[in-house]
């Protein structure tokens, strides 16, 4: 049997969605429509919250880090997927297809963090209202994010390094749009056994440790809001938590469906459509989530538009006189 990590082995094909001819086109334009509108949406919010200084606050700062992250994760898989299809060419090299998972690890890992601590900022600000700015000071922030990095770089560093003590076959086709961790275990020919081990202890460790932290934490939010005399005053608090529990919500049940129709279905493919939910979806519906009813989102790109509407004339009045 010919190993596929030895000096002959080169590439990967990486099958897509479909394979119907058919179906290209349109998976094309839905694709980088909605890649479109996720980096415009994310990049609109970034710079809406850098632009006003009333949004310089410690919900704001990881939102916009969220929303860089998920320029990031759709960025590692789209563009691969459209430029396949557009050249018509599915193949993927080896070095490229470790790197395209080392960072789709990344990216993906650093959602679940920073979703974390958004729910931990979320609990201090409504269990410790008086004591909001002095807990979450700058260096608290960036120490939370800094460490969100680390430990995503760690995970995904580790995962690829494990991966590449592992042989593959010549069948090293890949029934999905990117490098996905799991699929590619599956093409090993040799012993998968330690791949296995660290894949179900990072998903417990790293996946549901975030995913309790954040149950902890609006556990506690709850109980604070429930105590709250008022009507208001409970919504009032709950609202602030509205849109971080309807993309908490969004990322771990589409996460969960991936794995509970994989399971079910036995479908590689099914599997690479579910996906589509969590890494396509969900980072193109986040901007809309937080700013449809977040009346500071709402006012900071309100200015932010005003003032390219009058810049953009200037600039153009300028360029013609000179």
């Amino acid at each position: 049997m010919e190993l596929g990590n030895l000096i002959g082995f080169s590439e990967f094909l990486l099958l897509g969605l479909s394979e119907e001819p058919e179906l290209q086109l349109l998976i094309f334009g839905l694709f980088l429509s909605m890649y479109l509108i996720t980096v415009l949406g994310n990049l609109l919010i970034i710079m809406a919250i850098s632009s006003d200084s009333h949004l310089h606050t410690p919900m704001y700062f990881f939102l916009s880090n969220l929303s860089l992250v998920d320029i990031c994760v759709t960025s590692t898989t789209i563009p691969k997927m459209l430029w396949n299809i557009q050249t018509q060419n599915k193949v993927i090299t080896y070095e490229g297809c470790i790197t395209h998972m080392y960072f789709f690890l990344l990216f993906a890992g650093l959602d679940k963090f920073l979703l974390t601590v958004m729910a931990y900022d979320r609990f201090v600000a409504i269990c410790h209202p008086l004591h909001y700015m002095v807990i979450m000071n700058p260096r608290l922030c960036g120490l939370l994010v800094l460490v969100s990095w680390i430990m995503s770089v760690l995970h995904s560093l580790l995962q690829c390094l494990v991966v590449l003590g592992l042989s593959f076959c010549t069948d090293l086709e890949i029934p999905h749009f990117f490098c996905e961790l799991n699929q590619m275990v599956q093409l090993a020919c040799s012993d998968t056994f330690l791949n296995n081990m660290v894949m179900y202890f990072a998903a417990g460790l790293l996946g549901g440790g975030p995913f309790v932290g954040i149950l902890y934490s609006y556990s506690k939010i709850v109980s604070s809001i429930w105590g709250i005399p008022s009507a208001q005053g409970k919504y009032k608090a709950f609202s602030t938590c509205v849109s971080h529990l309807l993309v908490v919500s969004l990322f771990y049940g589409t996460a969960l469906g991936v794995y509970l129709s994989s399971a079910v279905t036995h479908s590689s493919y099914s599997s690479a459509t579910a996906s589509v939910m969590y890494t396509v979806v969900t980072p193109m519906l986040n901007p809309f989530i937080y700013s449809f009813r977040n009346k500071d989102i709402k006012r900071a790109l309100k200015r932010l538009f005003m003032v390219a509407a009058i810049k953009g004339p200037i600039f153009i009045g300028l360029k013609k006189f000179t």
